[in-house]
């Protein structure tokens, strides 16, 4: 299942002390994107890897930590990256 290899790559990249990922496809069902198979999925995430780093730079550490899931899998991902002191 695509959620447990993100849940998994992001785990291992990144320690997080939380993560959510919900899977948002069904609502794109007919979008042309969905068509090649990529899933439309929404992660948030709490990792003390983000401290310091700017929005772009945690966006990035997500996006390398997914690899080629980017490529196939996941057509569109929703981030929401938080340091531990940001997070509520």
């Amino acid at each position: 299942m695509i959620i447990d290899s993100i849940k998994t790559r992001l785990t291992d990249a990144l320690n997080p002390q939380k993560i959510e990922i919900a899977d948002n496809s069904q609502a794109h069902a007919g979008h042309a994107g969905a068509q090649s198979g990529g899933g439309h999925y929404h992660v948030r995430i709490v990792a003390e890897a983000f401290t310091g780093k700017s929005l772009v730079q945690r966006h990035q550490l997500i996006y390398k930590a997914l690899g080629d899931l980017m490529k196939q899998d996941i057509h569109a991902l929703g981030i929401e990256a938080f340091t531990p002191s940001e997070s509520n």
